[in-house]
């Protein structure tokens, strides 16, 4: 039989894939950014019970998860909107702010593998800026490249893969240079983590920056990456357009309760934080000593600029039964686990040769 596909979009085979970490059996999984301690035992009750109902829709408006979300943040509800996982949303804004194939998408790379992949399957135009030589993002040239044509600005903060932040200073004069008329997206995916007092919280300029929107996930500190939950803070005018392009039902009652839940007990889930916090200072430390050039980071990972050795570095490391995430030429992100999983990696990393 043929298959006539002359319809589909000729674009999408060009589209990058989304690499997610690899799982092998028997090899510590340091690719993923994952927790590696389950959900606490009233999240696994409320995950249950909800699943007790899996022959019921999910809740359409997700009316209790954006009520309790906005109790936790101090913001109206009227200026929440959830999605599957923080990178849906990242889609949707897309969706909600580019219409035609010249309109463009600014973001830092390398940054969050997912900016343009969501950019391509919106049907919008990709335009990078490289980080700063210490793996930063270059404000001053991003806020450059803004033109005519830009809908829609992504910030990762601290930047995935390297891990580094962008100050409360530095975010503050972007928008000012930016401007009121571009959305800039500050994805906090990794917001627990950070200890910095420099460190920008997007929700602290939200109210004098309108077209700003800050975007979280309860997919890292809040230990539920299997359930897929985030969730953008905006203006209304702006948390009703992602709400209009959100798919239907995509927040599960599942994951709408474990969410609930996990807010409910965030104390207990985020004291864990702190132990990460002093595990990536102690991997760092190791790493630097051994001579890998290794930026501070404020997330739950590492990033080794490794080059051209990338590749050779990852095969090195799962030689050794440790899987971690390469970004080949750039280099690899590890995630900052439990103290035994990370001396089998660092086990790994210094008998790399070098």
């Amino acid at each position: 039989m043929v298959i006539l596909v002359t319809t589909i979009r000729a674009d999408l085979a060009g589209l990058p894939a989304y690499v997610p970490g690899r799982t092998i059996p028997g090899a510590i999984k340091l690719a993923s950014n994952e927790v590696p301690h389950p959900p606490t035992a009233p999240v696994l009750a409320a995950i249950a019970e909800a699943a007790a109902a899996g022959n019921r829709y999910p809740d359409l408006a997700t009316v209790g998860l954006t009520a309790r979300i906005a109790q936790a943040l101090g913001v109206g509800p009227e200026r929440i909107a959830t999605g599957c996982g923080s990178v849906s949303i990242c889609q949707q804004l897309v969706q909600a702010t580019c219409l035609h194939p010249e309109d463009e998408v600014v973001f830092a790379w390398r940054s969050f593998e997912a900016y343009p992949i969501v950019t391509q399957i919106g049907g919008a135009t990709a335009r990078t800026v490289p980080l700063t030589d210490d793996f930063r993002h270059d404000l001053d040239a991003m806020a450059a490249a803004v033109g005519p044509r830009t809908r829609l600005v992504m910030v990762c903060s601290p930047n995935n893969p390297t891990g580094t932040v962008v100050t409360r200073a530095e975010l503050a004069a972007f928008l000012t240079a930016v401007g009121p008329d571009v959305v800039v997206a500050f994805d906090e995916a990794y917001r627990e983590y950070v200890t910095d007092p420099d460190a920008a919280d997007g929700l602290s300029l939200i109210d004098a920056h309108p077209n700003l929107v800050v975007l979280r996930t309860f997919s890292k500190a809040y230990r539920l990456a299997a359930l897929r939950v985030g969730y953008a803070v905006a203006s209304p005018e702006v948390a009703t357009a992602l709400r209009k392009v959100c798919a239907p039902f995509s927040v599960s009652s599942v994951a709408q309760a474990g969410a609930i839940a996990a807010l409910d007990h965030a104390d207990e889930l985020l004291a864990a934080c702190a132990e990460v916090v002093t595990e990536r200072v102690r991997v760092r430390d190791a790493l630097l000593a051994a001579g890998f050039t290794v930026p501070p980071t404020q997330a739950n990972f590492v990033w080794l600029a490794l080059g051209d050795r990338t590749a050779d570095f990852a095969a090195h490391c799962l030689d050794h039964k440790v899987v971690v995430r390469p970004f080949h030429p750039d280099g690899v992100r590890v995630t900052v686990s439990t103290p035994a999983e990370n001396d089998a990696f660092l086990d790994a990393a210094i008998t790399f040769p070098r």
